[in-house]
């Protein structure tokens, strides 16, 4: 049997329905069954994604059989309208729009008021009575056929329309008189040959498939294509294309056109929230050229009567679609409406954007009108729109002029001015300052001036720099990877890509969400966390399996990430503790030191600093899992980078400043990330863990004997690749734990486990596993040796490479679940083999990602870790996994 690529709707005809979204696209769908539950749609009829995607499979042809298929459901349509396509008389006039699975809104391309030619136009104007309405849909549909399917530049006609107004002396279309219009339409159409040196088409059958190749190849055109990438839609999909009746909102001030959604999109509101415009056609309303009026008289500012008052019966009828619709779909939905003659006609209704408030308040309030339960109002909410709510955003009414783009590494907006050092931005802060800490890229180094700044710009790095991931963990705002922005320490400035110089002092603005750089302040508005998002989340802990941890180095990011839910600390990263201003000198004595002695000597200068850092997260997570991850960065990090630092030291150290440079440049590596760091540094350097372990266990020990602390700290020996690395420095960490825990007196149970990051480390978890209590995933690393990437460097290239559809998505952000994914799911497999008790969990910048979090639920982690911020998208996420196994 052939395949059946048109769909027809129509009263007691239409043959698709709801349910077939994927084949006739959200729009077609939605047309059949607001037909088939009685609503007044014009008929139509559908061709399909499958149709779509034959189109590009074949070199942009159609397959057999197509052609006559159309001309069925063509004749279908004329008998139910009761006209004839390209008749002169009593001329069908047609409308040509996308429809993809999911809504796109604005993205592809719309024709209307097809069919229209010379001699249709007479018929039009015998039909209606009014020349002025029927040339009005002429020149309408010439402009909008000579820009979507013959490719002009729509500013050409446009400026031809401008002038017959400057002309006239008229500031509206609707001021132009009907003899205006038809000398439109001539003035278009020579426009047009002397453009194109082509005809415009006159013949109604050439105009419909023009229409619909148009409509598919606005499939690949590329604001779609973009729209796409950023909604994570598959190209494959394709779109469906919709061929309707057209009725008209502009055949005089009985007829409108309107768009309005059942509740309001901003704020989540149950109030009828739109606009409409008399005598105008749908694109009038969008477009712009008029002002539009509203829907209700509660919104009307008493300048424009509403549509309540000016057609009330119609009114009326929408209120009731409204009413019909939600309990129809159990969604808030985006509708689209002609009034034609006082009579109202459904042109469109799909499920409406909104924002993360509104989706929220819906959610909830759907619940408490019983018209979606629990589970579908947590299915309702995207993970990743709660962004919106964790975070300051910039005021979308407020003016902005962007200077540079990067990546949107840490979400929310922020205003200061520049500082190039983190010592600058820390200065500025105890003056009261608002600054913002531009650097060609961040290191730890740098961590107390990313505290203090608002926000942090960065020229290099990726998703998961240092930059990012240190600002997501602290709730910064953070562009990162800002490449056209060219900065000099030395001059302390940047230049822009246009070559315009920003200098220290100077305000500009970030939006972590979009990347964007901004000139000046620009305003923000504060993130509100309401009643009904502590209500969604309540249920959303009543579905999920998956724990989530975070990720936090200091008390203020573990009270920030508890607050946001968190169940514990699943990464503290113990090197940011060691930059703090008391005691880098003592770190880099110890790094310098000749010894063991002297080695040991710096290190308990450090012992009472971790200690205290320890006591700090144990209070603020008390009766939470810990997990202290042991030193892991190369030691060439820590050292100092100028000749005062290091004369500095040399005057600490007692020994002469040119034989503290010969040792820093010895320690110095080409590779550091592949290099002397993590477990190879508890190796060479045991002294360094067993001063890490003490000071964990003597802070579990005190706590538990002077405040009754229940502890079970989780001791972490990072970038482990082989067992016997890990059967070393467990033996050892007992041996210091036990004697911590003698010397105490007390009873502590404790965890030693390790950090998977390395493909070598998942392949042999089986055989790590008989030396680990528990592993976690580093899956920013894994992804960099999985790959052979610098997640540092890989921002340069990797977004080319996302653009040209090489790579789905950058795996920095999103994990790679066929190839690092495959690695994870190995580990736990082979984990589990050893020891069927092992705590898994993930640790990378993924575990806040909703689809790698869903991705965690299926493959049987126990919990997910991530930045303070990103809590509440995990753990809505996990809610998402469950329940969406549970469908089925």
């Amino acid at each position: 049997m052939a395949a059946k690529y048109v769909y027809f709707f129509g009263a007691d005809q239409t043959e698709g329905g709801g349910q077939m979204r994927n084949l006739l696209g959200g729009k077609g769908a939605n047309l059949a069954e607001m037909t088939a539950i009685g609503l007044p749609v014009p008929a139509g009829f559908t061709l399909t994604t499958e149709l779509c995607t034959e189109f590009y499979r074949n070199d942009r042809r159609y397959p057999e059989g197509v052609r006559e298929e159309l001309a069925e459901n063509l004749a279908k349509l004329e008998k139910a309208m009761d006209k004839r396509f390209g008749d002169s008389t009593n001329p069908l006039l047609l409308s040509v729009r996308s429809g993809s699975r999911v809504s796109m809104p604005g993205m592809m391309d719309t024709v209307l008021n097809l069919g229209l030619n010379d001699t249709t136009v007479q018929g039009l104007i015998d039909q209606s009575g009014d020349a002025r309405f029927a040339y009005d849909s002429y020149r309408r549909f010439i402009q909008m056929y000579a820009n979507v399917v013959l490719g002009m530049d729509g500013e050409i006609l446009e400026h031809i329309l401008e002038n017959m107004k400057e002309t006239r002396g008229v500031d509206l279309d609707t001021e132009l008189t009907a003899d205006d219009l038809k000398q439109l339409v001539s003035l278009f159409k020579a426009k047009v040959k002397e453009t194109l040196n082509r005809e415009f088409p006159e013949d109604p059958e050439e105009q419909l498939w023009g229409a619909i190749n148009a409509v598919f190849g606005s499939w690949m055109n590329p604001r779609a294509v973009t729209y796409r990438k950023l909604n994570n839609i598959p190209a494959e999909w394709g779109t469906a294309v919709n061929v309707q009746a057209m009725v008209f909102g502009n055949m005089g001030n009985d007829c409108a056109t309107g768009v309005a959604f059942t509740r309001n999109p901003s704020t989540g509101e149950n109030r009828f929230f739109g606009e409409f415009l008399l005598n105008a056609q749908g694109e009038d309303v969008v477009a712009g050229i008029r002002t539009p009026q509203p829907i209700d008289k509660i919104s009307s500012d008493g300048q424009l009567p509403s549509l309540e008052e000016v057609m009330p019966d119609c009114y009326q009828q929408l209120l009731d679609i409204r009413e019909l619709l939600e309990k129809h779909y159990h969604d808030m939905q985006d509708i689209e409406f002609t009034i034609e003659k006082d009579k109202l006609y459904m042109l469109q209704t799909r499920n409406g954007k909104r924002t993360a408030t509104a989706a929220v308040k819906i959610a909830v309030d759907m619940v408490k009108e019983g018209l979606i339960d629990k589970k579908e109002a947590v299915l309702r909410v995207a993970p990743e729109q709660l962004d919106q709510l964790l975070h300051p955003s910039l005021d979308p009414k407020a003016t902005k002029e962007i200077i540079a783009t990067g990546l949107p590494a840490s979400p929310g907006a922020a205003s200061g001015e520049i500082v190039f050092s983190a010592e600058d931005a820390e200065n500025a802060a105890k003056l009261g300052l608002k600054v913002i800490l531009v650097r060609i890229e961040t290191s730890p180094e740098d961590i107390h001036g990313m505290n203090a700044a608002q926000g942090i710009l960065t020229a290099r790095g990726g998703m998961t720099s240092h930059a990012a991931v240190v600002a997501r963990g602290m709730g910064k705002c953070c562009v990162a990877g800002c490449g056209s922005v060219k900065v000099d320490y030395k001059t302390q400035q940047f230049t822009t890509a246009s070559g315009e110089v920003f200098k220290k002092g100077d305000v500009i603005t970030l939006d972590g969400s979009t990347g964007e750089v901004m000139k000046g302040s620009v305003d923000t508005v504060q993130p509100s966390l309401t009643g009904d998002f502590g209500k969604l989340m309540e249920w959303v802990d009543q579905f999920r399996r998956l724990h989530v941890r975070t990720n936090a180095d200091t008390p203020n990011d573990a009270a920030v990430a508890r607050n946001f839910g968190a169940e514990g600390i699943g990464l503290c990263r113990t090197e940011h503790m060691f930059f703090e201003g008391d005691r880098i000198m003592a770190v880099r004595e110890m790094i310098l030191s000749e010894d063991v002695e002297g080695r040991k000597t710096a290190l308990g200068k450090i012992l009472p600093m971790q200690k205290g850092d320890f006591l700090g997260l144990f209070r603020e997570m008390k009766g939470l899992p810990v997990t202290i991850r042991l030193l892991d960065p190369p030691l060439h990090e820590f050292l100092p980078h100028t000749d005062k630092e290091l004369d500095e030291l040399a005057e600490v150290m007692k020994v002469p400043a040119k034989m503290l440079k010969q040792k820093v440049d010895y320690l110095h590596e080409f590779n550091p990330m592949l290099g002397h760091r993590g477990c190879r540094l508890g190796v060479t350097f045991p002294e360094i863990y067993d001063m890490q372990v003490q000071a964990i266990m003597e802070a579990a020990c005190e706590l538990i004997c002077e405040e009754g602390f229940e502890i079970v700290p989780e001791i972490m020996i990072p970038l482990v690749g082989h067992v016997a690395e890990l059967k070393v420095l467990r033996a050892r960490a007992i041996r210091v734990a036990d004697e911590v825990i003698t010397r105490f007196g007390v009873e502590v149970k404790y965890l030693i486990g390790t950090m998977i990051e390395l493909p070598r480390a998942a392949l042999t978890a089986d055989e790590i596993a008989k030396e680990a209590e528990f592993f976690s995933f580093g899956t920013n690393d894994l992804t960099q040796t999985t790959f052979g990437l610098s997640r540092d460097d890989a921002g340069k290239f990797l977004p080319s490479y996302v653009q040209r559809e090489i790579l789905p998505n950058d795996p920095f952000v999103v994990l790679d679940q066929d190839g690092v994914g495959q690695l994870v799911r190995i580990g736990c497999e082979k984990g589990r083999k050893t020891r069927p008790d092992i705590k898994l969990g993930i640790c990378g910048e993924h575990g806040g990602e909703p689809s790698s979090v869903i991705f965690c639920h299926n493959s049987g982690l126990d919990y997910v870790s991530c930045s303070p911020y990103r809590v509440p998208i995990a753990r809505l996420a996990a809610a998402h996994a469950a329940l969406l196994e549970e469908r089925g």
